[in-house]
């Protein structure tokens, strides 16, 4: 049976001094995941959930279809972690099909290590893990929301490019906000 490598991508220092590493999710992972996204649910900030919590059941059952995904070369999902506790994640999911081609990004990072770099290191890794693993990836794709301005400046910064407006496409703390279409190739 394949296994996921445990083997750490990044190990080094954040802004603020704190000891950050880099890897892939595992099954193991799970009720570590499930506080993080319940936190960051709370926050109501950037991200698809919106205060929902989830239980542990529909947690794995999410961790379990990631580590498929890895194992199958569809995905990559790497944890940032200081002190063993999930502090930020970022993923590239392939589509499939006609834009088999075609990866969705992902990133989140919990508000209390904002503004320490985590972003930009989880970014640049997560792909150069994809550009290596992912062999038929030739574009990725992102939605960022329209009042995010610190995460539309770091994807310009690292070679993503506007292409598309969605009007009112994110509901984000009740109000409707654009959401802003972006990539890179690859």
């Amino acid at each position: 049976m394949k296994q996921i490598s445990e083997q750490i991508l990044y190990q080094g220092k954040t802004k603020k001094g704190n000891d950050l590493v880099i890897r892939y999710i595992n099954k193991k992972d799970a009720e570590n995941q499930l506080n993080f996204i319940n936190l960051i649910s709370q926050e109501k900030t950037y991200v698809i959930f919106q205060g929902e919590q989830l239980t542990l059941e529909e947690e794995q059952k999410y961790v379990d279809s990631k580590v498929e995904g890895i194992l199958n070369n569809k995905s990559i999902f790497l944890l940032a972690l200081i002190d063993n506790k999930i502090v930020g994640s970022s993923s590239i999911d392939m589509d499939g099909n006609v834009s088999s081609h075609v990866g969705s990004f992902g990133i989140i990072v919990s508000k209390s290590c904002r503004g320490e770099g985590i972003g930009n290191i989880l970014l640049k890794t997560v792909l150069k893990e994809a550009k290596a693993k992912l062999i038929n990836l030739k574009i990725v794709v992102l939605s960022v929301f329209s009042n995010n301005p610190i995460a539309q400046k770091l994807y310009l910064k690292n070679g993503f490019k506007e292409y598309g407006i969605l009007p009112k496409g994110i509901k984000h703390r009740n109000k409707f906000v654009d959401s802003i279409l972006m990539y890179k190739n690859i």
